[in-house]
């Protein structure tokens, strides 16, 4: 047998079948496009599914392939077994319609036993086949395979619900008696063990499967597939001849580095395993543009990423770690995956933030739970605690229940799930009215008549209700776009008579009718009226509409296309998009964005929008609408620049749209960001976003108000002279420029405060000589007025520097206080007594040290009595 490398293994597997005359086909990404099925791509076919349904023809129908995949059914038995991985690689090869059993059968003992190969010793494989499966019998005997080792089992059927089908043979390694004392029933009866290991699965799809019949009587496929998958991890344990597939080069460059940071040599413990295999998942999940946030896919990477932090803790690993082991993963499988390495400084910045924010919760989360364990005497967890985790501390349930087994103690897990449906519940209470509407009243899900929306066409329409609710109305036809897709329902009004009902929104019902929501309605069924739509509100919401298309685009171009829309709204007055990246966009980014959305408008591009099907959308590479679902038929936008299935209202060119501007970027958190703008005359509304900075700037005004008044009170001239700019481009650039502008008046009024109290200083300082004349037997005690706060320390410094081995003594009363401070460089008196005595007269306290104390009081009419004390204690 060959002892190859993991990389080694997959170049043999991909050259081998291209020189079968196979076609090489590249790894898809981890998340799956255009296939809402799937969460991850799982399997080495799935990313193929689009030629096996025959939705696209291949230019050849041979392909090979070394498919990265993601399983998350099985992440607690992962660092439990020796085989199983959350992420991992599986080599496939996949006939469409082309070849079939005689082909693969001969050509897969050839790569198996060959020395040019694998060159595994084939009295080492055994072979399962479906118990009527003669023909893949009689292939394995002709081409050298001992009878012996061919195995009938009744699991050997690969059926997925209706459609193509067939009989698999699965091949396996016999490891010897080192690794149990098992016989053939194992794989006969389909015992998991660790002698004998599957390694390759050949699936014959040759039948159409069918509910109504027995699987004798499928009919035969007019276009037999082949579709076979082989574990990289799996066949690289078994070549490499190593326990588990983590002591495989690949696991062990990672571990190795593991071992590094802990000092403590790898014999085979769950965490260094867990912590591999979770490493590996998320390098490739970010790499290929997934986010870590709290549903979905983005949950499932949090879960990985904290289960190895909690598996780090218990190695030693007390701060972020996870973001040094992106090298390891780099150094072994960068050679084949070439772009981890373009990708690496982002997916360290991504986890190390994500490490960094679960250590802050983790130890508090931690110690909350140990708390729990105890109060329930060691006894069961309840549910709403593990609920209080979770929606708290970011406990995922699987870490909780973890952490619990080893207190020996379970978690009620069917109490959690009744806590997160009680919060669902409180969040489903919380939303607007409406929607809570549409999930109660009978009368709308009952309602079954059909209406007709003709606004894509005209604005007003004659009409009659169709039904008439408390609520509102649905009208037969109607010009009125209900909310959908990110885009508000129209304004407008809704005339029966002389009576003009304004509609105050329009919502889908649950059948799909629009309803009109109107204030104090009394339309009957049958009443005849006109629909009237605001023409000018529909205009601006399209022409904010439109240019979310164009953003969108152009972020996908200057920002990366991982890019996707993650929500959106569009009003006439502003356009919010919401999108995911790593980390938040800076100023010249977003300025970047802004102006390609600007260009676009300005090339007065025609707007093309067409009803297509489903097929013809995605041959235009047309991009889906966040969160829509939809049908045979699609309405597509097409602006050149980007092409979006969407059924909102847009502009017939984009010049028309006249201007764009973006008006602020937001964090919302877990790697989602929002960005609101405007455009067309809307620009204007950019001024909303200066409201706080401009509150900020008239408080910095009132300062400086105060400080020319003081110094006018104190006869110091002080010059100021700072104009705000009140006129706007309609750009980002009038936000950098207000946020300038705030900056600037800020450095100003704290100049002109500094330069206010120096001159104070000075003028204070003018008098010193006056001052010390006071002095009696160089013990000076003086009464002062109004002396700024930061001028009263150094102006007593400076009198005690003129009455050296003397004590000086000032009361400074200002308003409603007096500020008592004395310095002495008499050891004979004590400054921090004389201060308190002054302050206790006034109605304070206070003192300090022997040279140096002060007080305060709040009794000024006992000024001149405390002044009396101090010149008797200095006496």
């Amino acid at each position: 047998m060959n002892k190859l490398s993991t990389n080694d293994i997959r170049k043999i597997w991909l050259d081998f079948f291209e020189a079968k005359g196979h076609n090489v086909e590249e790894s898809a990404s981890l998340i799956p496009n255009n296939d809402p099925t799937l969460l991850w791509i799982n399997a080495g076919v799935a990313p193929l599914k689009k030629y096996f349904d025959g939705s696209v023809i291949p230019k050849n129908p041979r392909i090979v392939n070394a498919q990265k995949c993601l399983r998350t059914n099985d992440i607690d038995n992962v660092g439990k077994t020796a085989r199983h991985h959350t992420f991992f690689e599986m080599l496939g090869n996949f006939s469409i319609g082309d070849y079939f059993r005689d082909e693969i059968i001969p050509w897969a003992f050839e790569l198996l036993t060959s020395d040019k190969y694998f060159g595994i010793d084939k009295d080492l494989l055994y072979f399962t086949i479906y118990p009527t499966d003669e023909s893949t019998l009689k292939a394995w005997i002709e081409v050298g395979v001992n009878p012996k080792h061919i195995i009938r089992t009744n699991y050997n059927f690969w059926e997925i619900g209706e459609g193509p089908c067939g009989p698999c043979t699965e091949v396996f390694y016999d490891r010897g008696e080192s690794y149990g004392d098992f016989g053939v029933e194992v794989m006969k009866n389909d015992i998991e063990n660790d002698r004998f290991i599957e390694i390759w699965n050949i699936v014959f799809s040759q039948f159409n499967s069918s509910p109504e019949l027995d699987r004798r009587n499928y009919p035969e496929l007019p276009n037999k597939n082949i579709d076979t998958g082989m574990g990289l991890e799996r066949v690289a344990c078994v070549l490499q001849e190593v326990e588990t597939n983590y002591e495989t080069d690949t696991f062990k460059t990672i571990i190795d580095q593991i071992v590094s940071m802990t000092n403590i040599p790898y014999t085979g413990q769950m965490s260094y395993k867990v912590i591999s295999d979770h490493v590996r998942t998320v390098v490739f999940s970010v790499s290929d543009g997934a986010v870590l946030s709290n549903e979905g896919r983005g949950y499932v990477l949090r879960r990985l990423l904290r289960r190895a932090v909690k598996h780090g803790k218990s190695l030693g690993l007390n701060k972020p770690f996870l973001f040094k082991l992106v090298d390891s993963v780099i150094e072994a499988m960068g050679g084949f995956y070439s772009y981890l390495k373009e990708n690496k400084e982002l997916v360290q910045k991504v986890i190390k933030l994500e490490e960094e924010k679960f250590f802050e919760t983790l130890g508090k989360g931690e110690k909350i739970l140990e708390d729990m364990i105890k109060e329930n005497n060691n006894k069961k967890l309840t549910g709403e605690q593990a609920f209080t985790l979770y929606d708290t501390y970011g406990f995922p349930l699987e870490l909780t229940v973890e952490i619990c087994e080893g207190y020996n103690v379970k978690v009620d897990q069917k109490g959690f799930k009744e806590e997160m449906n009680k919060q669902k519940e409180r969040a489903r209470g919380a939303r607007k009215g409406f929607a809570s509407m549409k999930s109660q009243n009978e009368a709308f899900i009952n309602f079954k008549g059909q209406d007709t929306f003709t606004g894509y066409e005209t604005l007003t329409e004659e009409t009659k209700v169709l039904k008439s609710f408390p609520e509102g109305v649905v009208l037969e036809r109607t010009p009125f776009y209900a909310e959908s897709g990110g885009q508000v329902a129209d304004k407008g009004t809704i005339e029966f008579g002389e009576e003009v009902y304004q509609v105050l929104d329009v919502q889908k019902l649950p059948n799909g009718q629009f309803l009109h929501q109107l204030e104090n309605n009394v339309l009957t069924d049958g009443s005849q009226v006109l629909a009237k739509v605001d023409n000018r509100n529909r205009e601006l919401t399209m022409y904010n509409h439109s240019a979310t298309h164009l953003l969108f685009a152009a972020l996908r171009e200057v920002v990366g296309s991982h890019v996707s829309q993650q929500g959106s709204n569009v009003s006439s007055e502003a356009l919010r998009f919401d999108f995911n990246n790593f980390d938040s966009l800076n100023d010249k980014t977003l300025l970047k964005v802004e102006e390609i959305v600007n260009n676009k408008i300005n090339q007065n591009i025609i707007v093309d929008v067409k009803e297509r099907t489903i097929k013809e959308a995605k041959e235009m590479g047309a991009i889906a609408e966040f969160g829509e679902k939809y049908g045979d038929s699609v309405r597509v936008v097409n602006m050149e620049y980007t092409v979006d299935l969407c059924g909102g209202t847009h502009v017939s060119n984009t010049g028309v749209i006249k201007q764009f501007c973006i008006a602020s970027i937001e964090n919302k958190g877990s790697g989602i960001y929002r960005i609101v703008g405007h455009a067309n005359e809307a620009v204007s509304n950019i001024k909303k976003q200066f409201v706080g900075l401009n509150k900020e700037m008239d408080k910095l005004d009132l300062k400086v108000e105060k400080i020319l008044e003081d110094a006018k009170q104190n006869n110091i001239e002080l010059e100021f002279n700072f104009n705000r700019n009140e006129e706007i481009i309609g750009s980002y650039q009038d936000i950098i420029n207000k946020r300038i502008e705030f900056n600037t008046l800020g450095d100003l009024a704290r100049e002109l405060d500094k330069q206010y109290k120096e001159l104070l200083k000075e003028q204070v300082f003018k008098n010193i000589d006056s001052l010390v004349e006071q002095a009696v037997d160089n013990k000076l005690v003086i009464r002062l007025e109004d002396i700024d706060k930061n001028s009263l320390r150094p102006l007593v410094d400076r009198l005690s520097d003129h009455l050296q081995n003397g004590v000086v003594f000032a009361a400074n009363v200002n308003g409603d206080k007096v500020t008592f401070i004395c310095k002495s460089n008499d050891k004979a008196h004590h400054a921090g007594n004389i201060a308190k005595a002054a302050a206790m007269i006034a109605g304070g306290n206070g003192g300090g040290r022997p040279d140096m104390a002060q007080a305060g009081g709040k009794d000024v009419s006992k000024v001149d009595e405390a002044l009396e004390k101090v010149r008797e204690l200095l006496s």
